[in-house]
């Protein structure tokens, strides 16, 4: 008599390329999903980090890597990223700052989420590495974009070397602040609502989307937001979950793919999707969200980079370190 499916609790947001497990057109062998659609990735990561209160999440890549090298983080993870995006478009800024050029952020006041976000991380090193920033003369105000107070709900990593940080005390959505002219920038994963409502908002790079493309072209890297963690007692119990889910991850992908490619009738509300179609298949060769290690170990790489040289990490670890196998 065959053993019953493994029952397990999975928390993620309700993206195209996890909709065929969500609804059960996909299924991970000897695992029935409880999926939990949370579209707040910050509440996913309190409850797993802070409760463990699930057995599989998505899950912040810098924060996952920084404690699993830093401290005894009772979590594994898999080469499977829910959420990846270009951050180029991310750095907003007020049109009175005396901002022009990514250097002109030098000295400046810039708002973001939290430290430690990988967001933040990500544009830093773009900020070092493309455009000569020095990152130790920037000033941080932490706090969510949109209301007044904190972001996470937890204790959150810390650089190594302090840097010039203060949170948000000051009664005002950093949105607001911003528009204000109280700080000078906010950088991170989100758009703040005062771009488009107050004029004083803009971006730093308002025509972005080349810019990102020319940069996936000379680097490779498409930059990872989130992994899938899996809490470290159910995998030593059950080690094969690994692999299980992997594949039905990576065939969810593949089928949110082929149905994007659907043009008898439009999946998505995206009046030029089939152009934008043209120049990923271009430009990714099919695939713009590959998992695995080896397809994406540039962006890996440069991450972990990143927060060695932001001083999250002591220093670079063999990417394989980072994931079970699969």
């Amino acid at each position: 008599m065959s053993s019953p499916p493994l029952k397990l609790r999975f928390a993620c947001g309700g993206y195209d390329r996890v909709e065929a497990l969500q609804h059960g057109i996909i299924a991970p062998d000897g695992i029935t999903l409880d999926f939990q659609e949370i579209n707040a990735p910050r509440h996913i990561f309190d409850g797993m980090i802070g409760e463990g209160a699930f057995d599989v999440s998505e899950m912040s890549s810098s924060e996952f890597i920084t404690r699993k090298l830093m401290t005894d983080f009772p979590f594994v993870a898999i080469p499977v990223f829910p959420s990846r995006a270009f951050r180029h478009g991310f750095i907003f800024i007020n049109r009175h700052a005396g901002i022009g050029t990514p250097k002109d952020l030098e000295g400046k006041l810039i708002g973001v989420p939290q430290h430690s976000q990988t967001a933040a991380v990500w544009i830093r090193g773009h900020l070092q590495d493309e455009y000569g920033v020095d990152l130790s003369t920037l000033r941080w105000l932490e706090g969510s974009v949109e209301q007044a107070g904190e972001h996470a709900k937890i204790e959150t990593t810390s650089p190594l070397v302090p840097v010039v940080l203060e949170p948000n005390r000051s009664g005002k959505a950093m949105s607001d602040l911003l528009a204000d002219g109280e700080i000078d920038a906010i950088l991170g994963s989100r758009r703040p609502e005062s771009l488009g409502r107050h004029p004083d908002v803009i971006r730093l790079f308002p025509d972005y989307r080349p810019i990102e493309r020319d940069f996936y072209e000379r680097t490779h890297i498409h930059p990872i937001m989130h992994v899938v963690a899996i809490r470290h007692d159910v995998y030593e119990k059950e080690p094969w979950i690994a692999q299980s889910l992997y594949r039905a991850f990576d065939e969810s992908k593949n089928w949110a793919l082929d149905r994007l490619r659907i043009s008898a009738a439009q999946h998505c509300m995206l009046p030029f999707m089939f152009a934008d179609l043209d120049e990923v298949d271009e430009l990714f060769d099919g695939d713009p969200w590959p998992y695995g290690v080896e397809p994406n170990r540039p962006t890996l790489e440069a991450l972990v980079r990143h927060l060695a040289e932001q001083n999250f990490i002591r220093e670079p670890a063999p990417i394989e370190s980072l994931f079970v196998g699969v």
